[in-house]
This record gives C-alpha cells, structure tokens and sequence, in this order.
C-alpha cells in the first residue's frame, strides 16, 4: 500500500509541474502571442454568439 500512495503523490507532482509548465509557456515568452490570439477569438465569437441568441429571443418574443 505504502508505494502506491507514493506511486500517486508522483504522479500528482508531475501533473501540477506539467500544467504549470504550459501555463508558463502560454502566457509569457515566444508561444503568448498565438495563446493570447486564439483566447481573444474565442472570447470575442462567444460574445458575438451571445448577442445573436439575445437577439433572437428579444425579436421572437415580441411576436
């Protein structure tokens, strides 16, 4: 039992330094433009998407 449980604590060290690792290189150095790029696209279609929706639903319930 007492392996597993360290087995798992690695396993959980890997996996934070991974995510971090990727938030780090997303966020700052050479891969931030594209990363900031693509976030602001999907901000700004979910926006769009959003106003097309309250759109629909204002003219849909004034009939």
């Amino acid at each position: 039992m007492r392996d597993r449980q360290g087995q798992s604590l690695v396993e959980y060290i890997l996996l934070v330094t991974a995510v971090t690792v990727v938030v780090v290189l997303f966020t700052t150095g050479k891969g931030k433009g594209s990363f900031q790029n693509t976030l602001n696209q999907v901000f700004n279609q979910t926006t769009q998407d959003m106003l097309n929706a309250s759109t629909y639903l204002q003219q849909n319930a004034a009939n």
